[in-house]
């Protein structure tokens, strides 16, 4: 293994959940610079039933988290802050989601530099990845779901996206299939090449519609980070399930709307149709998994036992000391370790998160 010499200074044990983290930031600084460490994921959140605006504050307030997580572990934030990244959602609104991402580059940029006094201009910008949305996905007439992911994928572009997900049509019902996936391929191949979206940086600047609602975003999403702030950060924001509550009312509000007409889902309460066509799915052969287990226990059988059960020993001791666990873990993935059994490691060192405790 090469030899890795710990630069942290901790001002105090990190918190377990935010460990690994702050021990990713600095191994990642010195042996992989170009390397982006970490997605901070709003994904899950939109999914949840959140607004576009509890989006942006909430995962921008994980980024403050991890940042100031970081800092305590005395690591310099413009050794770091440059190989964040970020993982939104996109959902229908055009105007609305590329009005979000918007907002998102504008407030960590001032985020980085005001609250955190970065000076790199590679730690203020916010480099993030676009998923289409699942949720948004129906069920019922399956082929809608191009125009979907489509407008969804068109809204990511002219929002600033450095690397898109398009979904395929199917995924209401079952993994995509493979002309599926081809379609929602070709989706965004036709955006790049024929579509001129991606032609121009921030193609819907100056429009007074889309400038008002990056402005309306922005400032909302600032009042709910100063509610977060008040609550302690969002780790303990996270754990009073003080987060979860915001989103599942608007989820609950959400799903009323629609349950009582206010909110149009096409082909599911209007437009609707009598008889769904028949339609190919994926089906996964069952005897795939038996053949990933044998293929794993070849591995076990064939690998150094000892020489794994030193390396997690090391994992181990890392993790319950200061110094830090990422060269271990790599030496142990090298001994052919699997990654359970680096994570059950890590699970008995730092313990595993249960909502409400």
């Amino acid at each position: 293994m090469k030899e890795y010499i710990a630069r942290n200074l901790y001002i105090y044990p990190p918190e377990p959940s935010m460990r690994l983290i702050t021990d990713i930031f600095e191994f990642c600084a010195a042996e992989v610079p170009k390397f982006n460490t970490i997605s901070i994921s709003g994904y899950h959140i939109r999914e949840a039933g959140s607004t576009a605006a509890q989006e942006v504050a909430f995962t921008l307030g994980d980024g403050i988290q991890y940042v100031e997580a970081a800092l305590d572990a005395g690591l310099d934030v413009d050794d770091f802050a440059p190989q964040l990244s970020f993982f939104f959602n996109a959902h229908n609104n055009i105007f609305e989601e590329a009005a979000k991402f918007r907002a998102a580059r504008r407030m960590w940029a001032q985020i980085m530099e005001e609250r955190f006094d970065a000076e790199n201009p590679k730690s203020k910008q916010l480099k993030f990845h676009t998923q289409t949305g699942g949720s948004t996905l129906t069920a019922q007439q399956i082929e809608n779901n191009v125009v979907r992911v489509a407008y969804q994928a068109l809204a990511a572009v002219l929002g600033g996206t450095q690397s898109l997900h398009t979904n395929g049509k199917d995924e209401a019902l079952a993994l995509p299939t493979e002309k599926s996936v081809r379609t929602a391929l070709r989706t965004q191949q036709i955006l790049a090449h024929e579509s001129g979206a991606a032609d121009t940086i921030d193609p819907l600047a100056g429009s007074y519609y889309v400038e008002s609602l990056t402005d309306g975003i922005e400032e909302e999403a600032f009042e709910i980070l100063e509610e977060v702030d008040e609550r302690g950060g969002m780790l303990e924001a996270v754990k009073s399930q003080w987060v979860q509550r915001q989103i599942q009312d608007v989820a609950f509000e959400r799903q009323e709307e629609i349950e009582a007409g206010d909110r149009i889902i096409v082909g599911v309460n209007e437009y609707e149709i009598d008889e769904e066509p028949e339609m190919d799915l994926e089906e996964v052969d069952p005897e795939q998994e038996q053949e990933q287990i044998d293929r794993l226990e070849e591995v076990k059988a064939d690998r150094d036992s000892e020489a794994v059960a030193d390396a997690l020993a090391a994992v181990r001791e890392a993790a319950r000391g200061s110094e830090n666990v990422m060269p271990h873990i790599v030496h142990a993935v090298k001994q052919y370790a699997t990654v359970q059994e680096i994570c059950d490691v890590l699970r008995e060192e730092y313990g595993e998160y249960k909502p409400g405790q």
